[in-house]
């Protein structure tokens, strides 16, 4: 689906304000959506780029391509596997360590219809890696974010969570839990991918209103030419024709673009705490799930009680 028509006009270059003093996190910074937002924000003078990835080889090879767009940008690297929770308990200490202060928390990174498998924990992979991960990272940096928003004179902290539009191919009731600790054959990739996009804009929409001195939203970057398409090998071949074609008659976003509405979110001051957005800061376009409040409490008190011991 495309919301051109309605979309908002943002250019990163002038409508990003002056970031002087703050400090951002960006997971899977190194490639695609997360590695052109960390260009962005180093164009705008932030304190600190925390750039987050599985392979620091990457994020080095990263960090030296947009140093040769913005030489001063200040990019910090950190390890992080989102499969893993000993390694996102590990960038967690890492970051804590370092920085008193987080402004902005982009969890980027994520997998599409990827064959079935579990991640270190025992997580469906494709819902582990989407949601789990990224919610104990957020979990273990709130001590950071509520200092920030206390002790930082006129800021607002912005958490923005990349959802997609294919939160819609969830299963039937939004979430079978039976399945979310085990490789969940049955649901097919896309619905395993489904699963874990709802759980991302839930999740989000609980968090909004845990934390309400937060600035919390769920986006859709829209249909972009990243690798996530190249790592969707369980899809069926019907998908990779179609996405192809995309290709062909120029109806992916570039990164460049596909970028803007994290972007935006990540900035704006007419964000709704708690919403969805499809691409640029479109609201209200979420499926019946994705605006079940019931649901989201629910998918939030599963994830708490997953996390209890690892947070502690």
């Amino acid at each position: 689906m495309f919301f051109w028509s309605k979309s908002r006009p943002f250019e990163p270059e002038k409508d990003i304000p002056p970031l002087n003093g703050k400090v951002i996190l960006v997971t899977g910074g190194n490639i695609g959506l997360g590695k052109q937002c960390v260009l962005e924000f180093a164009r705008h003078r932030p304190a600190q780029i925390w750039l987050a990835a599985r392979d620091l080889g990457k994020a080095q090879a990263a960090a030296d391509e947009i140093k040769q767009q913005v030489p001063d940008a200040p990019i910090k690297l950190l390890q992080l596997d989102l499969a893993s929770f000993e390694s996102v308990k590990k960038a967690a200490k890492i970051f804590s360590a370092e920085s008193d202060r987080l402004d902005i928390l982009m969890l980027n990174a994520g997998i599409m219809a990827t064959p079935p498998g579990l991640t270190k924990d025992g997580y469906e992979i494709q819902f582990g890696t989407n949601h789990m991960g990224h919610a104990l990272l957020t979990k273990l940096l709130l001590p950071v974010l509520e200092k920030t928003t206390k002790s930082v004179a006129n800021t607002d902290v912005h958490i923005v969570s990349l959802s997609s539009r294919g939160h819609v191919y969830a299963p039937a009731g939004g979430f079978q839990f039976d399945t979310l600790k085990t490789t969940a054959d049955s649901l097919g990739p896309f619905a395993r991918y489904g699963q874990s996009k709802l759980a991302n804009i839930l999740w989000a929409r609980q968090l909004a209103k845990q934390y309400p001195s937060f600035t919390v939203a769920a986006i859709h970057p829209g249909v972009v030419s990243t690798n996530l398409f190249a790592g969707a090998t369980d899809a069926p071949l019907i998908f990779r024709i179609v996405f192809g074609g995309l290709n062909v008659l120029g109806l992916k976003s570039t990164v460049e673009n596909g970028a803007r509405n994290q972007l935006w979110a990540s900035v704006s001051e007419d964000v709704q705490s708690g919403e969805y957005y499809d691409p640029v800061g479109v609201g209200g376009l979420a499926s019946a799930y994705g605006k079940d409040d019931n649901l989201a409490k629910k998918i939030w008190d599963w994830t708490e009680e997953e996390l209890g011991e690892h947070a502690a």
